[in-house]
């Protein structure tokens, strides 16, 4: 090398990189033509790792501190013997620095409803949301698996593969936990544990450590949500089916009145078009009257509604006995009458009929 080439150069005697804060997570130090001085320092802080790789090949990786660069501290350069000779620099080494500070609030989240499976309702699709954080630890196999040699590597450029990773183990994260799908948005916390639990192998795959998962919003699809309503009515009647049927009823008496007054006033409904104002109304006593006597009858509330039914029932017109079995058939498709107790209360309508 001639002399004058030699003086051109610039020997850089400290290396340290101050993160921007633009989420950098790796960073090449700019070599361009310079070489490191033998017996310069390295600078790592705390929320750092660094990594010598020479010749493509990772020599080794620097903690946090200011590391002297010798023979005794860098083992590359006990290969090198002339770094002392013809203004010889022994240090060809790329240098890549690692920020480890946790990557807070990093976003998940279902674009479509995720399918899983449940021990109450089978096949069961989802949407969930959350957060969660992370951070790298292992810098020799996050540069090795993922950064490479780029001159810097991005939250985003990872972003889109984290969030996968989370997505992927919804469905695990379900069947570890136990919790049937109905008690899940109750149950966030132990929700997002399993969710971490299930991730984190994943997450070590690629140098990183799963720090923390949160669950924000588990959202139910509509036809469960309905399911999920039908359970607290029964929860708040105990369980018992006579008094769920007149909570059910009470439910209806508003619904159906102003139904009942559109069919009076020209307008229409489902229900007001089968039946007038006057018959709506009365409807409502006969409702009112049942929920009255189910609440005080306790073990005698089918039979507290038997009567005052058959009574609203004799008293009905062929269009309004049509519109009922109507009714009954949509309960029938929830799951709250079952097939024989329609059947019945058709066959007893429809000898109405004749």
């Amino acid at each position: 090398m001639a002399l004058m080439d030699f003086i051109k150069k610039q020997f850089i005697d400290i290396l340290e990189w101050t993160e921007s804060g633009d989420g950098t997570l790796a960073w090449r130090y700019p070599m361009a033509g310079n070489e490191i001085q033998y017996g310069g320092s390295l600078t790592v802080r705390e929320s750092q790792l660094a990594v010598f790789v020479n010749e493509g090949k990772l020599a080794d990786v620097f903690g946090p501190g200011m590391h002297k660069l010798t023979t005794q501290t860098l083992p590359v350069l006990t290969y090198l013997k002339n770094w002392d000779k013809l203004f010889q620099s022994p240090f060809k080494s790329d240098v890549y620095f690692f920020s480890t500070r946790q990557q807070l609030d990093r976003r998940w989240g279902t674009a479509q409803p995720v399918t899983i499976r449940d021990k109450d309702f089978g096949a069961v699709r989802v949407r969930a949301f959350g957060n969660y954080a992370f951070h790298i630890e292992d810098a020799r196999l996050f540069h090795t698996a993922i950064s490479g040699t780029r001159d810097r590597f991005t939250l985003d450029d990872l972003d889109g593969q984290l969030r996968g990773l989370m997505l992927q183990h919804i469905s695990d994260a379900v069947a570890q936990s136990g919790i049937p799908f109905l008690d899940l948005a109750a149950n966030q916390v132990e929700f997002a544990a399993q969710l971490k639990a299930a991730a984190t192998a994943e997450f070590g795959k690629l140098g990183l450590a799963l720090d923390a998962v949160t669950v924000q919003s588990v959202s139910l699809p509509e036809e469960l949500q309905k399911i999920l309503d039908q359970k607290i009515g029964m929860g708040m009647v105990g369980g018992d089916m006579g008094r769920f049927m007149q909570y059910q009823t009470a439910q209806s008496i508003p619904k159906f009145a102003e139904q009942a007054a559109g069919a009076g006033g020209g307008g229409g409904g489902i229900v007001g078009d089968a039946m007038g104002l006057g018959a709506g109304v009365a409807l409502g006593q006969v409702m009112a009257q049942q929920l009255q006597q189910g609440l005080q009858g306790g073990a005698n509330a089918a039979a507290a509604i038997a009567a005052p039914a058959a009574a609203a029932v004799a008293a009905l017109r062929p269009d309004e006995i049509m519109a009922t079995i109507e009714k009954l058939a949509e309960l029938k498709g929830k799951g709250i009458l079952t097939e024989d107790e329609f059947a019945a209360k058709k066959a007893e309508l429809l000898k109405k009929l004749a």
